[in-house]
């Protein structure tokens, strides 16, 4: 039996008929809003993609990659997939569980945006930030004026793409709809997988979009699959100390998503013929642990494993909370983790440590698609994160890529105790400014969320001309 999720009615739309509802106060899920954020999710159509379906995706009356009766998908449907309908159905969901809604993370998924019509895209933006902001516009640009200030802010945008469809018009779009964020389907970086899979891009096209979102300022995210064919447990951690050993790759996120057989895919007949067999439960397990074991301080291992409904689930791993079991094992044999979300103190207060509130800044440099990254950290002395900021140097060019302050989202005026709203952030700010005087950087540029832009022009940062980054004179 399909679950029933509420949606508003097209009458409800952007707010009529919900003046006298009241959501419950009691904080149901709190990992939701644990790092800060409100992440809200948005659902696109089903579309199929222009170069046909992976072997490992299935091919259902469903957004692409997922399945019918996957969560988010049942949420949109019921919305009859309108933007609007899903984003005021997301708030109302997130006050009754008690969650603050200022500070949204908007993201768009179910299928490869950039390639849907350019003026369907345009429009399903502009609905968002409607919806957001429970006002009609005339225009994207005014939408976007108007969240400046709204009660819920979008303080990030998420878009998912692929490699190869990610050019440089693509992404002058992504920045006018103020998205901050890209996560590349990935997958793995061998060109003969992609041709076993039919993924229908190549190693070059990863490597080149890479390096454009960086230059624009995005924060790039990787979704990675171990077992997916033509790769075993010991190329798939090859493949992973190459993403961050050569200077072609570094992402700052992952997203782990070991490959399952599903129904309706093409890779169904190839296990029942014997021809693919998907990790075991251990084997899957031990090839996590040793990625988490390699991932950089920079970079924040953002989810494990999908929300597959066991319906369509043919074989592969079935506990979906697998990470849990995996930290839990990490935490008690004391090994050292460096990814950002093992380390943030969301969840250290959350597992009730005790936690020093003295913090230092430290400055990591490397190198990254023909750019210098400088990544800066707010830790204390047992290495728990409290805020970050990311800061990249190209030629003649200084861009703040993110800042975040991690910790339980706060509503926007409220007191802050443990990290967020404590200042800290305008602390981390100061060293990247510091940084980019010291390179002898004339302007610093941040790509900003529109629902931040207030904070910045706070500490006199203005919108550039083009109305796309927050910049300032560094003297």
């Amino acid at each position: 039996m399909k679950p029933k999720i509420a949606c508003p009615s097209k009458k409800k739309q952007m707010g009529e008929g919900t003046k006298n509802q009241k959501p419950k106060t009691s904080l149901r899920k709190p990992t939701k809003t644990i790092s800060g954020v409100a992440p809200l999710a948005v659902m696109l159509p089903p579309r199929k993609c222009d170069h046909g379906a992976c072997l490992y995706c299935p091919s259902l009356n469903a957004p692409q990659s997922y399945t019918p009766e996957s969560p988010a998908v049942i949420r949109a449907r019921e919305c009859e997939y309108d933007p609007s309908r899903q984003v005021k159905a997301r708030l109302k969901a997130f006050k009754a569980m008690g969650h603050p809604t200022d500070k949204i993370e908007l993201i768009i998924m179910g299928g490869t945006f950039l390639s849907y019509p350019e003026k369907f895209q345009f429009d399903f933006v502009k609905k968002c930030y409607d919806a957001l902001n429970n006002k009609k516009s005339t225009s994207l640009n005014q939408a976007k004026k108007i969240n400046e200030r709204a009660k819920n802010r979008c303080v990030a945008l998420c878009i998912e793409t692929r490699p190869d469809v990610c050019k440089p018009h693509q992404i002058k779009n992504m920045l006018e709809w103020g998205a901050t964020r890209i996560e590349l389907g990935v997958q793995a970086i061998d060109d003969k997988i992609y041709k076993k899979v039919n993924r229908g891009h190549s190693v070059q096209d990863v490597i080149d979009a890479t390096e454009r979102l960086k230059k624009a300022g995005f924060k790039i995210g990787y979704h990675l699959m171990p077992g997916i064919p033509g790769s075993n447990p010991k190329k798939d951690i090859q493949m992973f100390k190459k993403i961050f050993k050569s200077k072609n790759f570094k992402p700052d996120q992952i997203k782990i998503y070991p490959c399952q057989v599903l129904k309706g895919a093409g890779i169904e007949n190839l296990y029942y013929g014997g021809e693919y067999v998907p990790y075991t439960k251990q084997q899957t397990a031990e090839t996590i642990i040793n990625m988490l074991k390699l991932t950089p301080r920079y970079c924040r291992i953002m989810r494990i494993m999908r929300e597959i409904p066991p319906t369509y689930l043919v074989a592969g791993i079935k506990n979906i909370d697998m990470r849990k079991d995996i930290e839990e094992k990490i935490r008690a044999s004391k090994t050292k983790i460096k990814e950002i979300r093992f380390r943030e103190i969301g969840f250290a207060l959350r597992d009730n440590r005790r936690v020093n509130p003295e913090t230092k800044i430290k400055t990591t440099k490397y190198k990254s698609s023909k750019g210098t990254e400088f990544f800066i950290e707010a830790i204390n002395k047992d290495n728990i994160l409290f805020g970050l900021i990311r800061l990249r140097l190209d030629k003649n060019m200084a861009t703040i890529r993110e800042l975040h302050v991690y910790g339980p989202a706060l509503k926007l005026k409220e007191k802050g105790q443990h990290s967020q709203h404590t200042g800290l952030g305008r602390q981390l700010l100061k060293t990247a400014e510091q940084i980019t005087k010291k390179y002898k950087q004339k302007k610093l540029r941040i790509i900003s969320g529109v629902g931040v832009r207030e904070y910045y022009k706070k500490l006199n940062y203005k919108l550039d001309k083009d109305k796309i980054y927050m910049e300032k004179i560094i003297s």
